[in-house]
């Protein structure tokens, strides 16, 4: 997978985190082994091809006694394209070292079959040209190489129970999406599976889905997906609060086995 297109925001970020370097006589290297990021990513942020993280900004700002102008940018980049931020969350998706979701509507993505995808994308509206839903299928498919990975990341899913029952495409389509989830998480270790059941009355997950990683240079980040814009959040703060509220909702869910076995209960019934 490689990098975006460079916008404006991060040409001008990147020359900003250049400059900085330069201007106390650190190289690439230096800077990108103090940060705790591989020198071809510190690479590509000073090029404006990856998004830095909110973490790497104020560390860098720090290292390179900037005064505030790095950790400045934080807000500047926020702003940045949704597309651009969800391509930046795919990146940090193939090398992440844990990756959390809690899911509302629909099966996982990283657990989902070809038909279930296909028929996922039919439902937007306004409607989506075949050729488009073949791409974005394809895409899918591609992201889920990231639980057959070496070594494997920890992977973790909680969804509503609701989920189980929507049949998307038709009770054919959605058992085998059930028969595969289970599949999966049966077959890999690393990967659980959670159900939030319906007669929860409340719990950590009514304010909506999110999506969360643990990325190799120590630091959080957090997909929120939504309808009009979707937002990749990066600030230490705000992840450590979502990380707990992930947390609280993997300790309100079904554990891993009775979550399975009502899984496979309703593909059963179907």
């Amino acid at each position: 997978m490689g990098c975006l297109e460079p916008s404006a925001a991060r040409v001008h970020v990147g020359g900003l985190i250049k400059n900085c370097r330069q201007r106390v006589g650190m190289t690439q290297k230096e800077l990108a082994k103090e940060t705790h990021v591989s020198e071809s990513l510190e690479g590509a942020y000073e090029r404006g091809e990856r998004i830095p993280s909110a973490g790497f900004l104020m560390d860098a700002d720090r290292l390179t006694s900037a005064g505030g102008t790095l950790t400045s940018c934080v807000e500047l980049l926020e702003q940045e394209p949704s597309r651009a931020q969800f391509q930046e969350w795919l990146l940090l998706e193939a090398e992440a070292l844990s990756l959390g979701g809690y899911v509302t509507m629909v099966i996982p993505g990283l657990l989902q079959t070809p038909d279930y995808i296909r028929e996922l994308h039919r439902s937007r509206v306004p409607a989506l040209h075949e050729e488009e839903i073949d791409r974005l299928t394809q895409e899918r498919l591609e992201r889920q190489v990231v639980l057959l990975r070496k070594p494997a990341p920890v992977v973790s899913f909680v969804i509503e129970e609701a989920a189980l029952h929507r049949p998307l495409g038709g009770n054919a389509v959605l058992k085998a999406v059930l028969l595969h989830a289970v599949a999966t998480v049966r077959d890999l270790a690393h990967v659980t599976l959670q159900v939030m059941p319906t007669a929860t009355p409340t719990h950590a997950g009514l304010s909506g889905s999110l999506e969360l990683l643990y990325s190799p240079d120590g630091r959080d980040s957090v997909f929120l997906e939504g309808q009009d814009r979707s937002r990749l959040l990066t600030r230490p703060v705000e992840a450590v609060q979502h990380r707990e509220r992930y947390g609280a909702l993997r300790g309100e869910a079904l554990s891993p086995s009775k979550s399975l076995e009502l899984i496979q209960k309703v593909a059963g019934e179907l």
